[in-house]
């Protein structure tokens, strides 16, 4: 046998060799034991450990057990423990039980979930979410949702679909003819949009620095006095959900009108969303059922894997359009065909973990889960104040927004914060100053992980002060 057979030989044989599994299994057990009360952040040698990884790639296979054991004895204490309860960085959720079984059980299928020919289940399940999330966030009925890799691509989807959407109503058929000589589109958005907002106008040929910025107030939320005349040849972009205050802009204000005049209406809900599933925090998205399409990621707030983006649209037709793809060989169903809605042709089957985690919670299990989010960083909120902490914020959802008496200290208190390994947040700048911003968005979040996080400040504070003095 020549040795290129040999070698696939031996690939063929691991797929029944249980004792790899098993070990992986163990891996991770031993991991997820031990992800609450590990420091963070991983240490200077952990992280100097990454340099015996590989440099080059080997001319020979290198087994699975070694492939392993180098991946969990050097890769695991150089992680970042983001499944634990101390983790408020980057507005990054956990991770629920029955979403990650579900995702080791669905990588195992390595479903391509494009079309339904390829894999019905992952086409049945998708089918299952978007109903499902449909009722739950008060969407019209008939809103299509397409699953990307993550708000930024949610949000690209549903700014497409509005700039397809609003050249066609102007006869001209971006899809086909491209952007050279259309008719051009304006772009309304808040002065605090997010930073994916204009990645994907970037992409999509509308331009960053071509905007039209609407001030807002001191929670960051867009005054609807301030909009420009609105028209039909208008993309207006809103936010649930500042990514440093979590404020929300006024929804039910702003949409009615903006749609009166023909506008496309985007609200980028990357965490805030979420809100609409709890009867206390439902309030805050008000209206939003009215906008035409709307960008959410079920990691941040409902604790679904990475992985799991979401675009919702009115209109079926006009994100089928700004997403479409033809090809002789693609075999279309009569059921969900899940690549008539995102970007990917191929891809991995993420709605398996997506369903287990919205059926692992039910209805009430998600309100349940908004509620207790917000409840911790209400009790993040009032210990830090009760320690001298300025806290910048109304604390209407999960976000916290804490700056010291100087900006030098708030930075050092955070630098402090960081490198304590107790807990870990990262850092904005409000009103022109250094800002640390706290966002609660892990199920393993307790009362007494909050406690312990808030010394750490406390004493990262005291640090920074005695080091000014």
């Amino acid at each position: 046998m020549d040795t290129t057979r040999s070698l696939v030989e031996d690939l063929r044989r691991q797929v029944g060799d249980v004792t790899v599994r098993d070990a992986a299994r163990e891996a991770a057990e031993d991991y997820i034991r031990g992800a609450s009360e590990r420091g963070v952040f991983p240490t200077e040698e952990a992280i100097a450990h990454l340099k015996e990884l590989p440099s080059a790639l080997p001319r020979d296979p290198t087994s699975p057990a070694a492939i392993l054991s180098l991946l969990h004895l050097i890769g695991s204490p150089a992680t970042v423990a983001q499944t634990g309860g101390r983790y408020f960085g980057f507005v990054n959720g956990g991770c629920l039980p029955a979403a990650l079984a579900a995702k080791w059980l669905g990588d195992t299928w390595d479903q391509n979930a494009g079309l339904y020919v390829m894999s019905p289940i992952a086409s049945a399940l998708e089918a299952a979410c978007e109903s499902w999330l449909v009722d739950l966030l008060g969407l019209p009925p008939g809103t299509a949702m397409g699953l990307v890799g993550g708000t930024s691509m949610a949000t690209l989807c549903g700014l497409a679909a509005g700039r397809d959407e609003l050249l066609l109503r102007a006869g001209w058929d971006a899809g086909s003819r491209g952007l050279f000589g259309a008719p051009e589109i304006r772009v309304v958005l808040g002065e605090q949009a997010h930073a994916s907002v204009f990645k994907g106008l970037g992409l999509l040929g509308l331009g960053r620095d071509r905007v039209e910025s609407v001030p807002v107030d001191a929670q960051g939320r867009m005054v609807a006095s301030k909009l420009p005349a609105l028209d039909g040849k208008t993309l207006l972009v809103l936010q649930a959900g500042n990514v440093s205050t979590g404020a929300f802009d006024p929804l039910a204000e702003i949409i009615p009108a903006a749609r009166a005049a023909g506008a496309w209406v985007h609200v980028d809900g990357a965490f805030g969303l979420w809100a609409a599933v709890s009867p206390r925090t439902r309030h805050l998205m008000a209206g939003a059922d009215a906008a035409d399409s709307w960008s959410v990621d079920a990691h941040k707030t409902l604790n679904a894997p990475y992985d799991n983006g979401l675009v919702f649209c009115r209109s079926r037709d006009a994100l089928a359009r700004a997403m479409r793809a033809a090809g002789a060989y693609f075999i279309l169903s009569e059921q969900r065909d899940s690549m008539l809605y995102t970007p990917d042709m191929s891809r991995r089957a993420r709605g398996v973990e997506l369903w287990a985690t919205l059926l692992s919670l039910g209805r009430d299990g998600a309100a349940a889960l908004v509620d207790e989010l917000c409840a911790r960083a209400r009790q993040f909120a009032e210990l830090l104040a009760a320690q001298g902490f300025r806290v910048r914020n109304d604390v209407v959802f999960n976000q916290v927004l804490v700056t010291c008496e100087t900006a030098e200290i708030t930075q050092a208190t955070l630098t402090g914060v960081q490198r304590s390994r107790e807990c870990w947040c990262g850092g904005s700048s409000w009103e022109n100053a250094p800002a640390m911003r706290i966002s609660v968005c892990s199920f393993m979040t307790t009362e007494d992980d909050v406690r312990r996080s808030v010394a750490a400040f406390v004493a990262a504070r005291e640090s920074a002060r005695r080091a000014a003095a």
